[in-house]
């Protein structure tokens, strides 16, 4: 443990002037590519582009738990127009997952296919050329 957190470190200190010049971070976790399989088969490579999103999300999912264990209570969740990429059976898991539990933000251009009980439960706002109507 001791040696990788000083290769870490050293790592670390080697770019600090290669990312000052750039201005961008060139080593960390941030910087990393992870890669998941569905099935024993590359989600990347294979999956539909539902199977990709529903593995960013369930990740996603798994993230905002272990920040509830860490800290004992959920962030705000933001997603950023995901149902579009989602069939409606994964679109009503995904929210009903998080219901009652997270506070969440979501775009989308369109409620069309949401579970009824779900929209119930939500606060819905427009927003047309610029201007939020509720």
């Amino acid at each position: 443990e001791a040696v990788l957190l000083e290769e870490v470190l050293t790592t670390l200190n080697d770019n600090m002037e290669r990312e000052k010049d750039r201005g961008v971070c060139l080593f960390g976790p941030h910087r990393d590519d992870l890669g998941f399989d569905v099935n024993d088969m590359d989600a990347q490579t294979y999956g539909s582009q539902g199977q990709q999103r529903t593995t960013a999300l369930s990740i996603k999912l798994a993230e905002i738990e272990l920040m509830n264990i860490e800290v004992g209570e959920y962030p705000i969740l933001l997603l950023d127009d995901v149902l579009s990429e989602l069939d409606d059976s994964r679109q009503t898991h995904l929210l009903s997952t998080i219901q009652h539990k997270v506070q969440t933000f979501v775009t989308t251009t369109s409620v069309d296919g949401i579970d009824h009980e779900i929209m119930t439960n939500a606060k819905l706002y427009r927003i047309n050329q610029g201007k939020i109507i509720k």
